[in-house]
């Protein structure tokens, strides 16, 4: 039960947490998805992080599949190269994925590795 509460607290705080930065972030930049990008390749920073830490499992739970897992998020990543594609902005959705995907791998190779 204890994990499941820890579990619940650390995702609503990663929730949130993505959300007042994504919207903050936006207003940055509204032609590129430069908060989720952001948030995504920090979420993968902080996972490789955690995961070098090597924290008790319970703590795990709560940081990496709870706030983390939250935080980052592949459906608003997803939904926001369909739109890329729907507006034949194909080398924008392609650079996208590839520069989320090879960051995100990256950053998170440098967390671990800290």
């Amino acid at each position: 039960m204890l994990e499941i509460i820890l579990l619940l607290t650390g995702g609503a705080l990663g929730s949130v947490t993505r959300y007042s930065l994504g919207k903050k972030l936006s207003t940055i930049q509204k032609t590129l998805p430069i908060g989720t990008f952001l948030i995504n390749i920090t979420g993968a920073f902080l996972l490789g992080l955690v995961n070098n830490l090597n924290f008790s499992d319970i703590t795990y739970i709560f940081l990496a599949e709870g706030f983390l897992g939250a935080y980052t998020t592949f459906s608003t990543f997803m939904y926001e190269d369909f739109i890329f594609l729907k507006d034949n902005k194909v080398l924008s959705a392609f650079l996208y994925v590839f520069m989320t995907i090879i960051l995100s791998f990256i950053f998170f190779y440098l967390g671990n590795n800290l």
